[in-house]
């Protein structure tokens, strides 16, 4: 309530930064049933006063839901999302026939003629999700024999978990196979403290510099104001403007912002930042995504000329003339710019380019395995079309059409397990790391102009 304006802060970023304070302190009526109602974008002469008064959550009703609640409630699947046909434009099967093969030059093959088309592996909705609730209610009671506390706080709650010793041997087979959805909040918090090293990961500092970071002005507050609306807009959690989510995802964003001056701010940190709301409160968001940031790669991939992403690129690029030669020889042909397609996968971990389901598991190996996940995945839907891609008719608008779907697997396990193989193929690991030194050293040299497609 006692925002004060910075002195070099731009009047429509303070009224910004000062319409979310607000909105913490009163909430907004009927939070994730109704839209809600804009305050800041184009402000139309909207005023703190007004967003006072005409702000505050209804008082309690003894816990009755109105028909409209109960409509929208039983209208959300198991993490959330509205049971609507997806907004994307073009929805594609990944077969998994095509994902039995193992990454291999021997096993690219020239197109079959008995092979689908583009146009047959079209989908016109997202189909439901196949579940096994004697499988989760097994996987459910494993995990909770593998992972044991590692420390509590002053309640005894659980803080932070580890894998009993015994259980070490089983993790990344259980991992590959699906983390239960129950178990997934405590999981990828550990997966990241084991990958960026356990003295980096001190939750209660990063919660202070959070907290300190949402009363600091920042010159990306507009943009991130107009892009929070339109992240995940198909979650509960993230329909009514101004909403806890939205609150959430501003502040967030907000304070990763000022984390480094190189990174600031860039529209694919929204989905990443949504995603890891839907598991945990913001300020535990904040401290993974400055995780994320240290050592997983992503400063590379956010900083200016996003260094990263070009490097992950020339990678892929690499994998595919060496195991998919025909594929390569048409991207080649064509002129088809891997930066054309691709660049979203990484930038935004794939969380637009796959289904919700999906994401989630495929973001279970990233956080077990780091960033090379990434480039395999990419290198994985290249080899699950390679067929489509060398097709006797194929032309430049069906590839990049095909690349730019969100692509939604037949059967996620086989994605996973394809996945898995080939991030244990410790051969192909290694030209991996020497593929990445490649790029570096053209970098470095100045040689990198026009070496990528």
């Amino acid at each position: 309530m006692s925002i004060r304006r910075a002195e070099s802060e731009d009047p429509d970023s303070f009224h910004v930064r000062a319409t979310y304070a607000q909105l913490e302190v009163s909430g907004v009526p009927r939070d994730g049933i109704d839209d809600g109602i804009e305050r800041t974008r184009a402000r139309l002469g909207v005023s703190l006063d007004d967003v006072r008064n005409s702000s505050g959550v209804q008082q309690d009703r003894g816990g009755e839901l109105d028909e409209k609640e109960l409509a929208v409630l039983g209208s959300l699947d198991r993490y959330g999302f509205y049971r609507v046909d997806t907004a994307h434009d073009r929805l594609v099967r990944v077969p998994a026939a095509a994902l039995a093969k193992q990454l291999s030059a021997s096993a690219s093959t020239p197109a079959s003629s008995s092979s689908p088309t583009p146009a047959q592996l079209a989908l016109s909705a997202l189909p439901t999700e196949a579940s096994n609730p004697e499988t989760e209610v097994r996987r459910i009671a494993k995990w909770g024999r593998m992972l044991v506390p590692k420390a509590r706080d002053q309640g005894s709650n659980v803080q932070m978990w580890s894998v009993a010793q015994r259980k070490e041997p089983k993790l990344r087979e259980r991992v590959y196979k699906g983390i239960p959805d129950r178990w997934r909040t405590a999981a990828w918090e550990m997966f990241v403290r084991r990958y960026v090293g356990e003295n980096r990961m001190d939750l209660a500092t990063l919660a202070r510099d959070y907290r300190d970071a949402i009363d600091l002005p920042s010159k990306h507050d507009i943009q991130i104001d107009l892009d929070v609306p339109r992240t995940i807009t198909g979650h509960i959690m993230f329909r009514t403007r101004y909403g806890l989510g939205q609150r959430s995802l501003f502040h967030v964003l907000h304070a990763f912002s000022l984390l480094c001056d190189d990174c600031g701010y860039c529209q694919g940190m929204g989905p990443i930042a949504a995603t890891l709301l839907c598991y945990y409160e913001p300020e535990r968001v904040y401290a993974i995504l400055v995780q994320l940031h240290n050592g997983y790669n992503m400063h590379a991939i956010f900083s200016p000329g996003f260094p990263g992403l070009l490097e992950a690129i020339y990678v892929q690029e690499r994998m595919t003339e060496k195991m998919i030669p025909g594929v390569w020889k048409v991207f080649k042909e064509q002129g088809i710019s891997t930066t054309s397609y691709a660049t979203k996968w990484y930038i935004t971990l794939f969380s637009n380019s796959v289904p919700f389901r999906t994401q989630l598991r495929l973001w279970d190996a990233l956080f077990l395995e780091g960033h090379d996940v990434l480039v395999v995945l990419a290198v994985g839907i290249i080899w699950g079309f390679r067929d489509q891609l060398c097709a006797d008719k194929v032309t430049f608008e069906t590839i990049l059409s095909l690349l730019s779907s969100l692509f939604v697997p037949e059967q996620d396990d086989a994605l996973l397990r394809w996945v898995s193989r080939t991030m244990a193929d410790t051969k192909l690991r290694g030209e991996i790391r020497s593929w990445r030194e490649q790029w570096r050293m053209l970098v470095r040299e100045g040689k990198d102009g026009g070496v990528l497609l």
